[in-house]
């Protein structure tokens, strides 16, 4: 798009959103589409980003541009990375995403960021939210609207919160306070009259033969330097989430921009795994690293 046209983009951003997604997904079927995939489709796949680079800052570019980048950054497009695209795509594409899904994801955000404003929380205000959820049912399914449900219906299952719960509350709503969407990285949710964080706490991790994955941004690590240190402690490492997997490692390098990105499909697959009876681990990258430095210690 010449310069000049830019700041007109605005007004026609859906259609050329739209266009924009769509070429990606056929792209990325294209190319895989005989299991086999050279350095000249890489080489097109990547002429998809430096298209779309003139808005590498702006929403969505800015989750998708990074997913593609570190896709194709070896010079490989793994089954794995593809689901992981179309599933952006998907995502994005959905009329639900441009309609109210947007807007009401914004606002559950600053609802919650509110309650947790003056650092107290009630049972009234809980209530207050509970309706607000119950109004806006349209989300369900949409992150981070599960999680807080989740919680709010945990917490005041006996109508009143104690401290424990006030201090649990304060922490996951106070991650919302910031003006301008946050990038939540531990993202709680409920599992039985339990409430505790999407990533196991103070987790126990075993090295040793245990098959490890890895989702989101890192703090710290490159993907291959993450697989070769895991390797060297004796584990195994896998780009799928499948029933053999023991721990999936959430990055802790979010964007406060992203609406899907940091909590995307792995997350998605190994939480519902864990639902159905799957010895799965979710682990912060903060408390990887912690494990990490103890076995070395050993």
């Amino acid at each position: 798009m010449h310069p000049d046209h830019l700041e007109y983009y605005k007004f026609h951003s859906r259609s050329s959103l739209d266009k924009a997604i769509n070429t990606l997904i056929g792209i990325v079927e294209g190319i895989s589409a005989d299991s086999k995939i050279n350095d000249s489709e890489i080489q097109f796949l990547a002429s998809w980003i430096d298209a779309h680079k003139p808005y590498k800052d702006r929403h969505p570019f800015n989750e998708f541009i990074p997913v593609v980048s570190e896709a194709i950054s070896d010079g490989i497009l793994t089954d794995d990375e593809r689901s992981d695209i179309l599933w952006l795509c998907e995502k994005m594409r959905s009329t639900e995403y441009f309609d109210s899904l947007t807007a009401d994801i914004q606002r559950l955000h600053s609802v919650v960021g509110a309650i947790a404003a003056d650092g107290i929380i009630t049972e009234e205000e809980l209530d207050g939210l509970s309706g607000w959820l119950e109004s806006h049912e349209h989300l369900k399914r949409c992150w981070p609207y599960d999680e807080v449900e989740a919680v709010v219906t945990a917490v005041m299952s006996d109508r009143k919160i104690d401290e424990e719960e006030h201090i649990f509350l304060q922490e996951f709503f106070s991650e919302f306070i910031p003006i301008g969407s946050p990038s939540i990285t531990q993202p709680p949710i409920s599992t039985g009259s339990t409430v505790q964080g999407l990533c196991a706490v103070c987790p126990d991790i075993s090295f040793q033969e245990s098959l490890f994955c890895f989702t989101g941004a890192s703090a710290q690590y490159k993907r291959k330097d993450l697989e070769k240190l895991i390797i060297d402690l004796g584990g195994r490492f896998t780009n799928s989430i499948n029933q053999a997997l023991d721990y999936l490692i959430i990055g802790a390098a979010g964007n406060p921009c992203w609406a899907y990105a940091c909590y995307g499909r792995k997350v998605e697959k190994a939480v519902t795994l864990r639902k159905q009876g799957h010895n799965l681990l979710l682990v912060h990258e903060n408390d990887f690293q912690d494990a990490v430095e103890d076995a070395n210690c050993g």
